[in-house]
């Protein structure tokens, strides 16, 4: 199949699988968009939003559709990296025998990622990065396509351990959830409180989406994008020569070139969604809010004047 059809056939798939999940699913379209810009990238998610929003119930219904692996990992302050990972016993013959944790599955749900320990947050974050994990001097590669999507709670922020920057720079995108609109509310309560059940039919295997992947890479992309990305990005570091006074007063430190990569690497599959052969300036300003959010810090000015990231960002774009 040239790429071309490819690409054809990607806009479909999308468009099916967007139909399956929301078999299950109210409303979250923007949210839904941009996990899957995540998976096609390659890249992780971190969702951050309140209880309750169905957080887990889209993941799950998402990996089925995708026809994947899912497994949910619980973090908890008493979690270990051995409770993600797997462990080594001594079987019957007395010789160690690898038992696999959560983390050998193509999609983890990391649920609450902030209330576990550091130690722990780092064991899962080799995994996202390398696609492999050490365990006792052993090395064990994981099954692709590989996806984590990390969940934050916002409020209740007493015995959470936040995640450092360098570890927040993994995540491709972070996505906010917000509470459904009253309509949306009506029909989630509707379909969630009768005994049908949805059937989720799986759309994909698992190397059509390591081809979609790779596709998404050989897209080409023109020299004006990359540099509009790389400025933007540029305009987020305060100290930097391309940012402005507004930035200057209310950011204390700028995204990094990870953040470019991103931009390009997400704006590709954002473009290729929408049937278009190379990607815009218009696509790197679709994802450019979930892509900086989470690698910019405001400064206690910004804080005090209830500027948020995303008027911050909207203002550079």
């Amino acid at each position: 199949m040239s790429d071309v059809a490819a690409i054809h056939n990607l806009v479909q798939k999308r468009n099916e699988l967007k139909k399956e999940i929301a078999k299950v699913i109210v409303g979250q379209d923007e949210v839904v968009d941009q996990i899957l810009i995540c998976i096609f990238s390659g890249g992780h998610a971190l969702l951050v939003g309140v209880p309750g929003l169905a957080k887990t119930l889209m993941i799950n219904t998402l990996s089925r559709a995708l026809g994947l692996d899912f497994k949910r990992i619980q973090f908890t302050p008493d979690l270990m990296p051995s409770d993600i990972l797997g462990s080594e016993i001594l079987d019957e013959n007395r010789q160690f025998k690898f038992i696999k944790g959560p983390v050998f599955s193509n999609i983890i749900l990391a649920d609450e990622i902030n209330r576990t320990p550091p130690k722990t947050q780092a064991a899962l974050l080799e995994a996202m990065q390398e696609r492999s994990v050490t365990i006792a001097g052993h090395h064990y590669q994981l099954a692709l396509p590989y996806f984590v999507l990390a969940t934050q709670n916002p409020i209740e922020q007493e015995g959470t351990y936040p995640l450092p920057e360098a570890q927040l720079d993994r995540f491709m995108f972070a996505v906010k959830l917000d509470y459904p609109t009253f309509d949306e509310e009506v029909e989630v309560v509707k379909r969630t409180t009768t005994d049908v059940v949805k059937e989720i039919m799986p759309l994909f295997a698992a190397q059509e989406i390591i081809d979609f992947q790779q596709l998404i890479r050989r897209i080409p992309v023109a020299d004006n994008v990359i540099e509009y990305a790389v400025k933007l990005v540029g305009k987020t570091r305060p100290k930097g020569d391309l940012s402005d006074a507004y930035v200057k007063t209310y950011l204390d430190w700028g995204a990094g070139p990870r953040a470019s990569q991103n931009l390009i690497l997400a704006a590709k599959t954002h473009a290729a969604f929408h049937g278009k052969f190379s990607p815009d300036i218009e696509d790197v300003k679709a994802v450019a809010v979930g892509v900086l959010r989470h690698r910019i810090i405001k400064n206690y000015k910004a804080d005090a004047e209830g500027i948020t990231e995303e008027m911050i960002i909207e203002k550079l774009v």
